[in-house]
């Protein structure tokens, strides 16, 4: 996928709205009551049916988008269509939203906090993860993660659940989606965190080129690999929220604020939708 970036940062919040009718929202995790929502967040809404409604038009936005891709099949997905993780609800989500406010692109963003336990990440859910040659390494290379998050004093997450609809494919909006984790985590804290990309669709080259780089052991970058569960080839990239390329910086700052001003909707009383075990795993 290439995506030409405009000169002036300036331009980007601009021309993605005025282009496309297309805007943010962001859901907050089901236990982030609306007062214990950060206050850099300045518009809060306790909205536990609209968050029902974004959470299920963003699973099945998932659904669609994974079972189209072959990553996996009809009988993961719920009877409504919706590819649902068991991260979701304990998830912040940055969406974008149509004309017609349908979730047409969507990323999560899961903090572990502090002091993360390998054991709770879905990481270790990965196939080289899973491979008897990696498991030690892959172990050693996240937790070394952990470490350095914990040293700097900023969360440990997992980024994931990428999606965008056709229609915003190859456009601008698949670098705004993957750069609002950036923008995303500088108004919680920072972060320090990784992601599992797909080389499907160029997905792994463009999460590189914002600031993502191969999980590494000992100094030596994890290979990618071929993961049978989702029928594809995978890389397991881990990016630091203070340290993305210079180059995007500006955008990143762009929609940090842009994120203070959209709308954050809190839920506290979640429901919840049945699935087959398998559907139940994160897909990056």
């Amino acid at each position: 996928m290439s995506v030409k970036m405009p000169a002036a940062a300036t331009q980007v919040s601009p021309i993605w709205q005025r282009s496309t009718g297309r805007t943010l929202t962001v859901l907050a995790p089901v236990t982030t009551l609306a007062a214990e929502t950060p206050n850099v967040f300045r518009s809060i809404q306790h909205n536990p049916d609209r968050y029902e409604e974004l959470l299920a038009g963003m699973q099945r936005l998932r659904g669609s988008v994974y079972l189209r891709d072959g990553a996996i099949q009809a009988a993961e997905l719920t009877a409504d269509g919706r590819h649902i993780s068991r991260f979701d609800r304990h998830s912040w989500h940055v969406l974008t939203l149509d004309r017609d406010g349908q979730v047409c692109g969507c990323a999560r963003y899961t903090s572990h906090g502090s002091g993360a336990a390998y054991v709770n990440l879905g990481v270790r859910s990965a196939a080289l993860a899973g491979r008897p040659d990696w498991r030690d390494k892959v172990q050693a290379a996240v937790e070394t993660e952990i470490a350095t998050a914990d040293r700097k004093g900023v969360a440990f997450v997992e980024v994931g659940g990428w999606a965008l609809d056709g229609s915003a494919r190859c456009t601008s909006e698949a670098v705004r989606i993957a750069l609002s984790a950036y923008a995303l985590s500088r108004n919680l804290g920072g972060c320090v965190g990784l992601t599992t990309a797909t080389v499907r669709h160029d997905s792994a080259t463009i999460l590189q080129k914002i600031g993502g780089r191969p999980l590494r052991f000992d100094g030596t970058p994890l290979p990618s690999y071929y993961d049978p569960r989702y029928e594809c080839e995978m890389t397991i990239l881990s990016f630091d929220s203070s340290e993305p390329n210079p180059r995007y910086e500006p955008w990143i700052e762009v929609l940090r604020e842009e994120l203070t001003t959209v709308r954050v909707i809190t839920s506290a009383t979640p429901k919840v939708a049945t699935a087959s075990p398998r559907a139940l795993i994160a897909y990056a």
